[in-house]
């Protein structure tokens, strides 16, 4: 592969998961992978690629200075970074009054707050560049928000779906594109999550030990291989393989319960708008007056 071939990819979270799957991905693909953990030990490596990969260590929650020093330091490394895939972010499992405000600050200080802050950071050098691609990992669950003990997830999800659009609309001129990759179904472990209980009420005991039961183990279930998606993943960032000739979309469903999710909202929507037009619609000031 020629150096104008070989991309330059940064990913965050990649200990396990979507991430660990996606470096490895990118990597037999021939490309540099900047990899970010929290800690050194949670990542493994081979000596094969160890000349390809280099391992930051980055903690999203951490101020947005410090951030943006890890991200010159990641972009010093091979001068350029072709590819920011924003896939850090973890499941705070609780229900929505039981974990309360800390529960959900917490959980939009990685998911969301942690994403713009890397993003922000990159941003600068993708511009002076002209060219770059950011890639958010968003969820199949935004269309699906009633599960209970997942809403500050997808709360932080959907914030994440909306800010990839707007994000678009602002960097194009500049060359920059912007992708919303939308996994669902994949066998990751988010069984390890705890559950949070900030504000413990008695009320809901029956319904959450109900909850609880069902989603043990409820992933390691899952029928979605994390290596595939990541395998279409790249074959979009990079135009190849099955995406080989086709534009780069805006959106990137993966996994079979992304499609069948995504089409239920999309016609619970349109029933409902047409359901309701004759009352919604209609309410603008009269022209005549």
């Amino acid at each position: 592969m020629s150096a104008a071939e070989q991309k330059v990819w940064l990913i965050t979270g990649t200990s396990s998961g979507l991430g660990k799957s996606l470096v490895a991905s990118a990597l037999g693909r021939g490309d540099l992978v900047i990899a970010t953990v929290r800690r050194r030990e949670d990542f493994s490596l081979s000596d094969a690629d160890a000349s390809r990969v280099h391992v930051l260590l980055l903690d999203v929650t951490v101020p947005e200075d410090s951030v943006r020093q890890k991200i010159a330091e990641a972009w010093n490394v091979w001068g350029r970074i072709d590819v920011l895939v924003n896939n850090a972010g973890y499941v705070s499992q609780c229900l929505l009054e039981e974990g309360g405000l800390s529960a959900a600050m917490k959980q939009f200080d990685v998911n969301f707050f942690g994403v713009l802050k890397v993003t922000n950071a990159i941003l600068p050098h993708m511009r002076a560049r002209k060219s770059g691609l950011v890639v958010f990992v968003g969820s199949r669950a935004v269309w699906q928000a009633n599960i209970p003990t997942a809403g500050l997830y997808i709360a932080s999800k959907a914030a994440i779906h909306t800010y990839s659009e707007t994000l678009a609309a602002e960097v194009g001129q500049f060359g920059i594109r912007v992708l919303l990759a939308v996994p669902g179904g994949f066998r990751t472990t988010q069984d390890k999550q705890l559950y949070t209980q900030n504000v413990p009420l008695e009320e809901y005991n029956e319904f959450r030990d109900n909850i609880l039961n069902f989603l043990a183990n409820y992933w390691s279930r899952a029928q979605g291989d994390p290596a595939k998606a990541m395998e279409v993943l790249t074959d979009v960032v990079r135009g190849e393989g099955k995406a080989k000739d086709l534009e780069l979309p805006p959106l990137l469903l993966l996994g079979d319960a992304t499609y069948t999710q995504a089409r239920v909202y999309s016609e619970t929507l349109l029933e409902n708008a047409s359901k309701w037009e004759g009352i919604g619609k209609n309410l603008n000031f009269d022209p005549s007056i």
